[in-house]
């Protein structure tokens, strides 16, 4: 756990429920100073009690441009800089091709890359003054295989993971590592609402632990489970047998 004790704070969106608010468990049973955001905070009120003096709440929501600069100045009213943030705010529409909602494209991506975008914008200058520094986007493993009704979903975070590998290249001079976490599913109140079975799924301390790990190794990309990802890469390679067993039936 050496890794991990070296972190001084930790920033992490979307920590309302879910993988987020087990992530910000994790690092305060580590000693960490975890500054954690969210339009609400659900859960988070229980935490903070229990953790008055290492745990702090900014209120954000991700796809509001009008939020980044207050949240900016807060971040740096509570800290001098970030070690480690953990970008994980989310959300998930599916398209009904039949009858088609085409401002979920909009929303989807407001959330799940220009949410990103937005947080980068409220973090970067402190992260830039750690000499620890290091930025963790969640995306997904929906990238690596294409998915009925998912346009929305996994175009958005087709584009997180391009913008963290090229983050990594930009952010290199300055010493801040960058890793892509692409979780499977996760039992959180965003995928109980699915309507489909969900193949390896795992509780979100599972999942937040072996993050965790994936973190102390400063990875530059982690997919989980690894059964999920086999499968995946065989849709890759076999995309015609892919197209034939998943397409959508009428």
């Amino acid at each position: 756990m050496a890794a991990t004790t070296k972190v001084k704070t930790v920033w992490i969106t979307g920590a309302s429920s879910g993988l987020g608010l087990a992530l910000a468990k994790h690092y305060l049973l580590h000693g960490c100073k975890v500054i954690v955001s969210a339009r609400r905070e659900g859960e988070l009120k229980h935490l903070q009690h229990l953790y008055p003096e290492e745990l702090s709440f900014i209120r954000f929501d991700v796809s509001k441009n009008e939020d980044v600069e207050r949240v900016k100045a807060e971040l740096e009213q509570r800290t001098k800089q970030l070690d480690l943030v953990i970008l994980n705010a989310g959300t998930c529409e599916y398209l009904d091709i039949d009858d088609p909602d085409w401002d979920l494209f909009e929303r989807v991506n407001q959330v799940n890359y220009m949410g990103m975008v937005r947080s980068l914008q409220a973090c970067l200058a402190l992260l830039k003054k750690s000499d620890d520094a290091h930025l963790v986007g969640i995306c997904s493993q929906a990238v690596q295989a294409p998915f009925i009704r998912s346009e929305a979903y996994g175009a958005s975070k087709a584009a997180v993971r391009y913008l963290l590998d090229s983050l990594r290249l930009d952010l290199a001079p300055d010493g801040i590592a960058v890793s892509c976490i692409l979780p499977g599913f996760i039992d959180t109140p965003l995928t109980q609402r699915n309507d489909f079975d969900m193949p390896f799924i795992m509780s979100p301390e599972q999942a937040a632990h072996r993050i965790e790990t994936a973190i102390e190794k400063r990875v530059y990309e982690y997919a989980f489970p690894k059964r999920l990802s086999a499968v995946l890469a065989l849709a890759r390679l076999f995309p015609r047998t892919w197209l034939k067993h998943n397409a959508r039936k009428r």
